[in-house]
């Protein structure tokens, strides 16, 4: 008999101890895609994706990859506590053109989704092409 209730008591605990475990770090993003519009050639150009860590774990970017070198991420590597805000900048910097473009940068970090991707675009022209932004 003792050893059933000790056997009913590791069981018990055991389901409790699983339940227990915290919602993985998540992102939400304001926006997953940014569309600069018309940009001029050799001039630089950068947009915040601002996300908030939805999960109740803290939420680590481990690396931010652009699709060509002419896509430059930066982002917040501090771990980032529930409830708190990050932001990966993304600058561009067309040589090439003119012409329309489309980037993508891959997110890697502990999220529930581990890998994101976020997306840039828009259509490089000459420089007087162009009004100021």
């Amino acid at each position: 008999m003792k050893k059933i209730l000790v056997l009913f008591a590791f069981v018990l605990g055991f389901g409790v101890a699983a339940n227990a475990q915290a919602k993985p770090a998540e992102f939400k993003f304001e926006s997953e895609t940014h569309d600069f519009g018309k940009i001029t050639l050799n001039k630089p150009v950068t947009f915040d994706f601002k996300y908030v860590n939805v999960g109740e774990e803290p939420l680590i970017i481990t690396k931010a990859e652009a699709s060509c070198g002419c896509t430059v991420p930066k982002y917040t590597t501090t771990p980032i506590k529930k409830g708190e805000s990050g932001v990966i900048s993304v600058t561009f910097n067309a040589a090439a053109g003119p012409s329309p473009f489309s980037k993508a940068v891959t997110i890697t970090s502990n999220a529930k989704t581990p890998i994101k991707v976020l997306y840039i675009k828009g259509e490089t022209v000459a420089a007087s092409s162009t009004s100021s932004k």
